[in-house]
């Protein structure tokens, strides 16, 4: 396959979407049909790549010798791309139904449809310039939609969004310096690409480098001490927070950390050194603080937002061990994570949107009312607890079968941190499920008489969604299969 269809699926939703607000459609449907075919084709694209594989790399412009805009498919961009080109049509779907009252709901899908080519630009980068400057680009095509509603909420999560986003850019940006004048090419190359010669007796200062690079990028993923702006963010319409939490932002920020510690500083040069400790037990803390401050979390989607906090840094947690097993780990918990929690978020947002109930002590008796939305709100939680035979399960075992086999101190932390989070999460998840289900004696269900299931478009997805934990928890092998084929290319 020709390797211009690179740029062609990065660019194809940016360019529909920049049109949405000046196209003269003639009602909402005729919006619904353009964008979702939109998204449709350019996810048709994105996996006829997937599946050919071209080996050439599409250089789009050049800067300077070492400097371009140049995009490449290989195995780890694969990962991330079939993520989001999966995910985004079901995604879009949904927020037809959830957006029909919201308003503004031109300029909202226009950023929406954008931001999905922006994502797909950090998946198929060539380069870590590349990269950067879509992972930059997906800060300021995302604030929009933070800023949707234009509350006082709003603006302040936006604000801190932005103040965050820009301060993790600006140490990946100083990472991004050290490699193209340390590294022998810009490009991305499994084992990294830092030239010894050049670093001679710098090598702590190129740790340090790392560990600012590796701290920048994981703003975006939300690990503690910079976890705050995710929280905040749910005040976004539940289509942006579930994209921010289970696809494209978050997914990013762990994306890109993969990307800088097996492409381009190289594991071989980190494992085992101060370097590798610094960045790992912020990560190994925050499984265990996200989980904690989300059963002390009363908002429904707050709740869910501290859940990711705690599951992204699973993610990173399996990138820091610096081994093959470990990326595994990683690379699988990044794509079962994106199925359960757009689950979970889905159903918060079908709550919402049908009832204005925001708030946990509010959804006593809904699962009666609603069965289909907390069905699939239960399944989610049981997979996100680990449950055997549900995806959660898998990614969870792959990364202690890493910590293990990596046998240090701080691995095993890992493992009894992953163990504190499961319990948590039983606990945080399923007294949901328990109120929704099983309200206390004496609960008057005339007062929840207007709520009920939502209509198609929301439940088509969750439905593929439940069956996508199902499936990936009972017959993970081809995945596995496939990861594991990428992380032995890493060394």
């Amino acid at each position: 396959m020709n390797a211009a269809m690179l740029v062609l699926v990065v660019l194809l939703p940016i360019l529909a979407g920049v049109l949405i607000p000046v196209l003269p459609f003639g009602s909402r449907r005729q919006m619904m049909v353009y964008i979702e075919g939109v998204v449709l084709l350019d996810s048709a694209l994105t996996i006829s790549l997937l599946i050919a594989q071209p080996q050439d790399a599409f250089e789009l412009f050049r800067f300077a010798s070492n400097l371009s805009i140049s995009f490449r498919l290989d195995g780890l961009g694969t990962v991330f791309a079939g993520i989001v080109s999966v995910l985004w049509p079901l995604a879009t779907l949904y927020a037809f139904e959830y957006m029909e009252h919201e308003g503004h709901e031109k300029i909202f899908f226009a950023f929406y449809t954008v931001t999905y080519g922006v994502t797909l630009g950090i998946a198929l980068a060539e380069d870590v310039v590349t990269m950067y400057c879509f992972y930059e680009l997906l800060t300021l095509v995302t604030l929009p939609l933070i800023l949707h509603t234009l509350t006082r909420e709003a603006v302040l999560a936006s604000r801190t969004y932005l103040y965050y986003s820009l301060g993790g850019a600006a140490f990946a940006f100083v990472g991004m310096i050290f490699i193209l004048s340390y590294g022998t090419t810009s490009n991305f190359v499994p084992g990294g690409v830092l030239d010894l010669a050049k670093i001679g007796d710098r090598t702590n200062l190129l740790l340090l480098i790392y560990v600012l690079c590796f701290m920048g990028f994981s703003v975006k993923a939300a690990m503690w001490p910079f976890s705050g702006w995710l929280p905040k963010a749910g005040v976004a319409p539940t289509p942006v927070t579930a994209l921010l939490h289970a696809v494209a932002v978050v997914k990013a920020g762990a994306f890109t950390t993969m990307r800088i510690t097996y492409y381009s500083f190289g594991a071989e040069f980190l494992r085992g050194t101060w370097a590798q400790a610094v960045v790992m037990i912020p990560v190994i803390f925050t499984i265990v603080y996200g989980c904690s401050r989300a059963l002390k979390e009363t908002h429904l989607k707050r709740r869910l937002a501290w859940s990711t906090v705690s599951n992204l840094s699973y993610i990173l947690f399996g990138v820091v061990l610096m081994s093959p097993l470990g990326l595994v780990g990683a690379l699988c918990h990044m794509i079962f994570h994106a199925t359960m929690k757009i689950c979970s978020f889905f159903c918060a947002g079908a709550v919402i949107c049908k009832t204005g109930r925001e708030y946990i002590h509010q959804l006593d008796g809904f699962g009666r009312r609603m069965p289909k939305v907390f069905a699939a709100f239960t399944v989610s939680g049981l997979a996100l607890m680990g449950v055997p035979g549900l995806c959660g399960f898998v990614s969870k075992w792959n990364l202690v079968k890493a910590a293990v086999a990596d046998g240090s101190t701080l691995a095993y932390l890992g493992i009894a941190s992953l163990m504190i989070s499961a319990l948590l999460t039983a606990i945080y998840m399923l007294t949901i499920s328990v109120r929704a289900f099983f309200p206390a004696k004496g609960f008057d269900d005339a007062s929840i008489a207007d709520v009920r299931d939502p209509g198609w478009k929301m439940l088509l997805p969750l439905a593929v969604f439940v069956a996508a934990m199902f499936l990936f928890g009972l017959h993970p092998e081809p995945i596995l299969v496939r990861l594991q084929a990428v992380a032995a290319l890493v060394g």
